[in-house]
């Protein structure tokens, strides 16, 4: 079986004594390291089963703290550094296994993340017996999930949305709840888990603790920190809402019009990777997917219209590398963990910048070091600057491969497969004499000749001019550069002057339109953009600067698409509301009948009522 999210150190004898100062053998190290932080002989049998020897960071300052039972927490650390571990070990010391009820409830984003837990949990309690579990989570059968509440478990692992399904429908009892785990904390926050958070806190009145565990620590994390827990002892594994030092932040600067190509150069010029790529919307996922399997290349994409038996294939065959790429967009990916994934691309960067923390931290996991490279268009340079100071990190610019560098590339990798062949395998003997009398009068080095035509025919005519990308994206950010400045800016800047520039918004091919939906809704910039594009079935390319606030946005459309995303939205129900979608220069109905301006005005106190994500959604 596959463990990966949760992380440990393998160290030699010697450096674990100058970390732990045991002067003794190097299992004896291994053993106090673990006892010294407090946990039982049963746990500490189970992680010597796994092979480990010494605590990551994380797990050495939280694991001590967490035992007493009664501390309120917070750990910030990346993803990678071992936090499943870091809470899963004493939950698992702290409960009492005499009582058959859910003494531990761990709140999680997504599915997979739920089932990765729970696998955890199970590989910990290899030596320990009368501890059960329960994984709840939409997409499966909840009248399973109900029968296996009512047997009788100690700790349930959840999804947002499935948790409260089972509280609405009184299949759980929280009362007897002691200690509750939010984990990605920043995540469930993003997706707009906020409200449901907040009622399931409310919800377990008897609880001893609240440990929350992070990436980062934006407002909304600190806001729940503030309001549920007390005098909380906060822990930081490296530098607050920092990356993860063993990752290569890199990006390419191209034209608009050139991102696949760069994509696909990429991909290239790296034969042996082993990676996902980022998109922002489904439609973006899909397209690139197809465009690369229709090439030949091993990829699937994984984004909300699949179903959670689909989403279990394609992961299944991510993780047994049969798939060289998983092409996903972030709401799909969220909670995926996999072992030895060396690169992570940027097709798109995100809106919402704090979201690149959790992209690239898919790679560069249990100490070892990943790629995160972003294809960067000309206009969005300075979204790098502020990457680098949230990570703090430099970020190191690349060119685009040539096609002479991908096929120099693609060769050597073949040429090094060839001497790595496996020939003891196999009655090739019973071949040679006829390979020899075949090739008799041919020389070695024709026969190389043509195993590399053979090979790479495909690639020589692909990239036999193919075009410097580098000199087309420099040409293009120097025009744009010296063109007038009415040139339109990246989307999701703020607007910071909207009135005085709405006569040039009106005469730039763009049409401006408002919609009654906004953060309060449980949106953010990735996933507003993501939903209005989902809906419309609209590309990116058609939309310009969205300007987002509490209650209502403002969208720039290209003039011809406007007519069809207003078809597509306006009247729609979200959350049993209305959707109200128009030109912002234009008039509408209030619900009195009054006419009125769309633009720049707030909802009535009527729709400005407490909402929550779509069910759908949620898991």
């Amino acid at each position: 079986m596959l463990i990966s999210t949760y992380t440990f150190l393998r160290v030699s004898g010697s450096e674990a004594t100058g970390k732990l100062a045991y002067h003794v053998s190097e299992k004896k190290i291994y053993m106090n390291a673990f006892e010294a932080l407090g946990l039982n002989e049963e746990l500490v049998q189970a992680v010597t089963a796994l092979g480990f020897e010494i605590p990551t960071p994380i797990q050495q300052q939280a694991i001590p703290i967490l035992l007493s039972g009664t501390t309120d927490f917070v750990g910030l650390a990346q993803t990678g550094t071992g936090k499943t571990a870091a809470f899963g070990l004493p939950l698992l010391n702290l409960i009492s296994r005499a009582e058959r009820h859910p003494q531990a409830l761990i709140v999680c984003p997504t599915r997979e993340l739920c089932l990765q837990i729970t696998n955890d949990l199970g590989t910990f309690t290899k030596f320990t017996k009368g501890v059960f579990t329960e994984a709840v989570y939409g997409g499966a059968s909840i009248t399973m999930q109900i029968r296996n509440l009512k047997k009788g478990v100690q700790i349930v692992i959840a999804t947002p949305g499935r948790l409260i399904d089972l509280i609405e429908r009184k299949a759980i009892d929280l009362q007897k709840v002691k200690y509750v785990v939010l984990d990605e904390a920043d995540e469930m926050l993003n997706m707009g888990f906020r409200d449901d958070i907040d009622f399931v806190l409310k919800n377990t009145i008897n609880r001893e603790s609240i440990w929350l565990f992070s990436a980062t620590m934006p407002p909304a994390v600190r806001a729940i920190s503030k309001n549920f827990m007390s005098n909380p002892k906060e822990i930081t594994v490296g530098k607050k809402n920092s990356g993860n030092v063993n990752i290569d932040h890199q990006y390419i600067t191209v034209a608009a019009h050139h991102r696949y190509e760069t994509l696909k150069r990429y991909i290239d010029f790296n034969p042996g990777m082993y990676g996902i790529i980022f998109t922002r919307t489904k439609l973006d996922a899909q397209d690139v997917a197809e465009r690369l399997v229709q090439e030949g290349y091993e990829i699937e994409a994984l984004h909300g219209d699949l179903t959670q038996q689909q989403r279990d294939k394609v992961m299944g065959r991510f993780r047994q590398k049969k798939l060289q790429l998983l092409i996903a967009t972030d709401v799909a990916a969220r909670g995926i963990d996999v072992d030895g994934i060396t690169h992570v691309i940027n097709f798109e960067l995100p809106d919402d910048m704090e979201v690149y923390t959790h992209r690239s931290g898919r790679t560069a996991r249990a100490g070892k070091t990943g790629i995160c490279i972003s294809i960067v268009h000309t206009r969005e340079s300075f979204k790098i600057k502020q990457l680098e100071r949230m990570v703090n990190a430099q970020f190191h610019k690349m060119d685009a491969p040539s096609g002479k560098d991908v096929c120099r590339k693609q060769f050597f990798h073949f040429m090094d497969k060839l001497m790595q062949a496996d020939v003891t395998h196999g009655d090739y003997e019973t071949y040679m004499a006829d390979l020899m009398e075949k090739f008799k009068d041919v020389s070695k080095e024709e026969v190389l000749q043509r195993v590399a035509a053979l090979e790479f025919s495909h690639f020589l005519k692909y990239y036999e001019n193919a075009d410097d990308l580098n000199a087309i994206g420099r040409s293009n950010y120097s025009q744009r550069e010296s063109s007038s400045s009415g040139a339109r800016e990246p989307i999701g800047r703020s607007d910071r002057a909207e009135n005085s520039r709405s006569s040039r918004q009106r005469d730039n091919g763009y049409a401006r339109l408002f919609i009654n939906l906004g953060t309060k809704d449980g949106f953010y910039k990735s996933s507003f953009l993501q939903f209005i594009l989902d809906e419309s079935n609209l590309n990116k390319e058609v939309l310009g600067k969205i300007d987002m606030r509490d209650m209502n946005s403002w969208i720039e459309v290209d003039k011809a698409a406007a007519p069809k995303m207003i078809k597509s939205l306006d009247g729609k129900k979200y959350n049993g509301r209305q959707v109200r979608m128009n030109e912002a220069d234009g008039g509408f109905k209030r619900a009195g009948g009054e006419e009125g301006r769309s633009e720049g005005r707030p909802e009535g106190r009527t729709e400005a009522r407490k909402r929550i994500p779509m069910r759908e959604n949620r898991d």
